[in-house]
């Protein structure tokens, strides 16, 4: 299940959102990555801070539908390839779009990524957490362990 929405000024005219309220229904980004492929799609891709605005924006809108939306991350298409763990100063490079797209646009949160076994990337979107250093934790990505449940 999820929201499709389309728009014709993107090179990728639709997208669809997944986000489901009940935890047991969340998935690990193999999931998700396998689930998008299996509906004709990729996990998203970010190409620039323009097509970033237009999925926050999306986000808001999904929040203020009073569909009871909560704290919950979503996976993007980004991950980290290589065996274990890698160095904080590679670490950034690393990183490589699942969909196979070259975009070096990047949205990190403060600090982020923070790599070690943490390989695959959500969006957060956290709106009762408390802000930290670099603000709340909203639309921003983070590095995270692939097997959490988003």
């Amino acid at each position: 299940s999820g929201q499709k929405v389309c728009y014709g000024d993107f090179k990728r005219s639709c997208y669809k959102l997944a986000y489901f309220q009940d935890l047991s229904r969340r998935v690990g980004f193999q999931e998700a990555h396998q689930a998008c492929e299996i509906d004709g799609g990729a996990l998203l891709s970010l190409e620039s801070e323009a097509e970033q605005q237009l999925i926050e924006n999306m986000l808001q809108n999904l929040t203020k539908s009073g569909s009871g939306i909560s704290d919950g991350d979503f996976w993007i298409g980004l991950w980290r390839s290589g065996d274990g763990l890698a160095t904080s100063t590679a670490c950034p490079d690393l990183y490589q779009w699942a969909d196979g797209s070259n975009s070096p646009f990047r949205n990190w949160y403060t600090d982020e990524p923070s790599c070690g076994s943490e390989a695959c990337v959500v969006m957060y979107h956290q709106p009762t957490a408390n802000p930290g250093l670099g603000g709340p934790y909203l639309y921003q990505w983070n590095d995270d362990r692939c097997n959490m449940k988003h």
